[in-house]
């Protein structure tokens, strides 16, 4: 696993012991931030469900102005703070320990871009979409990227908010949502 481009380019990044933790294929990664690659630049971004914090280092790598990281797990704080201080991306990061709906519920803040990749089939996803839909925390023409098994039926959200393309790759599946301005 590393940082694919930009300021960190070729950076190896630390990767969680066992098997609790999916990170990201750099085919999948590389592929996002080709469709996404006009709404990083000087955007504030949102890595919840962190793990490694790849998606958010990949973000800050390109130009992203900040990223708030959050993980409910301590080792996977620990290895996202490791990270980004390999990166030297830590200037302009958030590492949060803790629980994503007590983060999303206490947020006082908006984001550009929010990367959801939580374990799959539990029904983390589409709480968080929920979440984030109903307290308005991305800004006008913001996206949320979601990363699920490529089964997955995502739900769709009241306006402002709409789901854009899907995108498969084998088992995986990227959908984008963006907010009307």
């Amino acid at each position: 696993m590393r940082v694919i481009t930009g300021i960190a380019r070729g950076r190896r990044l630390k990767e969680l012991p066992g098997l609790e933790t999916r990170p990201t294929t750099d085919k999948v990664k590389e592929s996002v931030f080709n469709i996404i690659q006009f709404d990083v630049e000087g955007r504030r971004a949102l890595d919840l469900f962190a793990g490694t914090g790849q998606m958010g280092i990949e973000a800050l790598s390109r130009g992203a102005e900040h990223c708030t990281f959050v993980d409910v797990r301590r080792e996977a704080a620990v290895v996202v703070r490791e990270n980004l201080a390999h990166t030297r991306l830590d200037g302009s990061a958030q590492v949060v320990q803790g629980d994503y709906l007590a983060f999303l519920t206490g947020c006082r803040e908006k984001f550009d871009l929010v990367f959801l990749d939580p374990p799959y089939g539990t029904g983390l996803l589409e709480k968080a979409l929920e979440t984030i839909a109903k307290i308005d925390i991305v800004t006008g023409n913001g996206i949320i990227v979601c990363e699920s098994t490529a089964d997955s039926v995502l739900p769709a959200l009241p306006a402002p908010y709409e789901m854009g393309r899907e995108y498969r790759y084998g088992k995986i599946k990227i959908t984008l949502y963006r907010r009307a301005v």
